[in-house]
């Protein structure tokens, strides 16, 4: 058993008011065509592999026009092809290890993890356990640094995974970062996942870690334009010469799309 952290011991879930302005996802989405011009000027990839996980209960479907975009941009870009996302059933970590080292062995080159809400934290232990193969991490709204019942989704986790959230925490060591690049993508108006579950504290044994805030719903992370650019921006780095996440520029208007995650 994995000898566990626990920050944020009290956390709660976030509000009813702020489970109800999920409904604003779709209008996130709608957002990507004004959006366009400039997300379609995000630095360009370096054809390098990209892994996409889903949301609790979600499939590939629900990444389609996140993986379309990175493909635009000249990413090689696959999704976690097992269907819905239950929760970690027998097989399915198995099956990610293999989806992550036919990647590594096809293109020869580190492959970049990205993870949705749950889909994070797969992509955060695959990087814990392979990381000779992983170029970097980044998650979208992920639960990793909070208690198991710190979102409005665990119910749900239960329900479809037919598992106690409870045991299940007590196998990993979620807080703890992944030895390789690892960016967090959080919201604090997300109405599923309490933001503070997704902040990454600084580690002393990984020091390439960061947090971006953007202003989402948890639903719409996946098909935000700020998000996605920041997805953009981040897998575009070199191989091994990784920096934080720049907030200044575009007059300004970078640090008022991505606020200063480290503001009380």
């Amino acid at each position: 058993m994995a000898t566990r952290t626990h920050p944020n011991e009290n956390l709660r879930a976030p509000s009813l008011a702020l489970l109800a302005m999920e409904f604003r996802a779709p209008l996130e989405f709608g957002a990507v065509l004004p959006a366009w011009p400039a997300l379609s000027r995000a630095p360009r990839g370096d054809g390098h592999a990209v892994l996409v996980f889903p949301g609790l209960s979600a499939s590939d479907a629900t990444t389609i026009p996140l993986r379309t975009y990175l493909g635009s941009l000249g990413y090689k870009t696959e999704g976690w092809a097992q269907g819905f996302n239950f929760g970690p059933r027998a097989g399915v970590l198995e099956q990610a290890k293999r989806s992550l080292t036919e990647a590594f062995n096809i293109s020869g080159r580190k492959v970049s993890l990205i993870g949705w809400s749950l889909g994070g934290v797969y992509a955060r232990e695959l990087a814990k356990e392979l990381p000779d193969m992983v170029r970097g991490v980044i998650t979208l709204g992920t639960p990793f640094a909070g208690p198991p019942k710190s979102t409005n989704a665990w119910r749900i986790y239960e329900l479809t995974s037919g598992r106690s959230i409870d045991r299940e925490h007590e196998h990993y060591d979620l807080a703890q970062a992944p030895p390789v690049p690892t960016t967090s993508v959080y919201s604090r108006s997300d109405g599923i996942v309490a933001w503070q579950g997704s902040f990454q504290k600084p580690s002393e044994l990984h020091g390439n870690i960061e947090n971006i805030e953007v202003v989402a719903s948890h639903m719409g992370l996946g098909v935000n334009p700020s998000a996605w650019w920041a997805l953009a921006d981040r897998l575009a780095q070199a191989e091994g010469k990784w920096r934080p996440f720049d907030r200044t520029g575009l007059y300004g208007l970078k640090s008022f799309i991505y606020p200063d995650p480290h503001r009380s």
